[in-house]
């Protein structure tokens, strides 16, 4: 069995009243399509094709290299766009998985039952359904005595027997390929002026095919956000699922509800994640680390026994046994290395901290170079822009920087030498010297300890 993945995304999404097309509206600070392409990943043998009308620059531009993409010019229904997928279908296919983009909440596990009925089916068509409450916007599926389905029904087109059913379709599909792209054909036109998908399950059945389908056991994967309250009520649903599968793991979260992770992100064993604490991007996270209260985490890697307290980290890289906090904040290119400890009010750009550097409150770090065991006095500061450009600092192994020091870049300071309290450094340090004063001089040798 070759299989195809079609995603129907081509809708506007009115409801959300937005510029943005519907599909691309996040959940876990992932767009709705990209679930949905990560839903269906290694499930066919195919690229998914993505069925894209509304938007389709951005739609296509939030993906890259994710699917294939065709276009529905004229937004003619879900039959109709199924169509429109086609030309774009390897003709190899002769099974066809369809699904929504706008459905983020679908299981792959699930979709991987779907298909396994449908090869034992012996139907053109299976389809997947859940039980829910009385009242439900979704079509219902009408079943007969003996449990066969018979039909789906629209709400607007139920009768009011119809409309006590609490069965509802999820629109998710397997199609027998050949079959499918001869029904689309059939499927009548509907008084709305388009062709509905659904359709095709009523004319399997006239056929003389059993249709058969999978109830879904949760009914929060059939889920597809129509608006932003719906939008934000998903949102839970899948952060909830991603905290679920790292305390699993063997991590604890301390408050799950107060904790955002996205889907991108790994943590390590046996690290405690404190409320208020988000992880975006692809985030690396090690093994018994402390993160938060009150943490930021954007696209950063962060090593083995490291300790964050109020801190924000953007496209930063902290290695094992760093401490740090509260209330720093690493921007990007920032990279601490083993065991260095930052104190509050901390910030650095852009700038290598040597192993076992202290860097006291209050200090800014930018566009430097600073050795190991360095002492960075409170409220040092790398005076690294002159208006026009960002220039570099150097700072050696074993230096002391005391408090209030200006470092104005470009400035180099050598291996064991000390800057006193206030200090204004204008000029290049050698070795091993003691400088003082505004602008700091040289105050005397130091006696080199070996």
């Amino acid at each position: 069995m070759t299989i195809a993945s079609i995603i129907l995304a081509a809708g506007q999404g009115t409801r959300m009243r937005s510029k943005l097309p519907k599909v691309l509206h996040s959940l876990a600070g992932k767009s709705m399509v990209w679930h949905a392409l990560k839903i269906v990943d290694g499930l066919g043998d195919l690229p998914p094709v993505v069925v894209v009308g509304f938007g389709a620059e951005q739609v296509q531009a939030a993906v890259p290299g994710m699917a294939e993409f065709a276009l529905q010019e004229q937004q003619l229904g879900t039959g109709h766009a199924v169509a429109s997928a086609r030309p774009k279908v390897d003709p190899s296919a002769d099974t066809i998985l369809v699904t929504f983009a706008d459905m983020p909440l679908l299981r792959r596990e699930s979709l991987r039952q779907l298909i396994a009925i449908h090869q034992g089916a012996g139907s053109p068509v299976t389809m997947t359904s859940f039980i829910g409450e009385p009242g439900s916007a979704f079509g219902r599926v009408v079943r007969d005595v003996d449990g066969k389905v018979t039909a789906i029904v629209e709400k607007a087109d139920a009768t009011p027997e119809q409309l006590k059913i609490c069965e509802y379709n999820v629109s998710a599909y397997c199609f027998k390929a050949d079959w499918l792209w001869e029904a689309l054909e059939r499927i009548p036109l509907s008084p709305k002026g388009e062709y509905y998908l659904t359709d095709v399950v009523g004319l399997a059945i006239a056929d003389g095919y059993p249709v058969k389908s999978l109830v879904l056991s949760d009914p929060d994967e059939a889920i597809g956000p129509n608006d932003r309250v719906d939008l934000a009520a998903a949102d839970r649903i899948m952060r909830q699922r991603i905290n679920e599968q790292w305390m699993l793991a063997g991590v604890t979260i301390v408050n799950p509800e107060a904790t955002y992770i996205e889907p991108d992100v790994t943590i390590g064993q046996d690290t405690i994640i404190q409320p208020n604490t988000f992880l975006r991007g692809k985030t690396e996270i090690g093994a018994d680390c402390e993160i938060g209260p009150d943490t930021t985490i954007v696209e950063s890697q962060v090593g083995n026994a490291v300790v964050l307290k109020r801190s924000v980290l953007e496209y930063a890289v902290v290695e094992d046994e760093v401490t740090m906090g509260p209330f720093c904040h690493l921007r990007k290119g920032a990279h601490l290395a083993k065991g260095v400890h930052l104190g509050n009010f901390a910030e650095v750009k852009d700038s290598y901290l040597g192993p076992e550097t202290k860097m006291g409150h209050f200090s800014y770090i930018g566009n430097a170079q600073i050795g190991s065991n360095v002492n960075i006095g409170a409220g040092t500061i790398t005076c690294n822009y002159d208006g026009e450009k960002k220039n570099p600092t150097e700072i050696g192994d074993d230096v002391f920087i005391g408090s209030d020091t200006m470092l104005v870049a470009p400035v180099k300071i050598g291996d064991r030498s000390v800057t006193g309290a206030g200090a204004v450094v204008t000029r290049d340090v050698p070795a091993d010297t003691l400088v003082i004063g505004v602008p700091a001089k040289e105050k005397r040798k130091l006696e080199k300890v070996d």
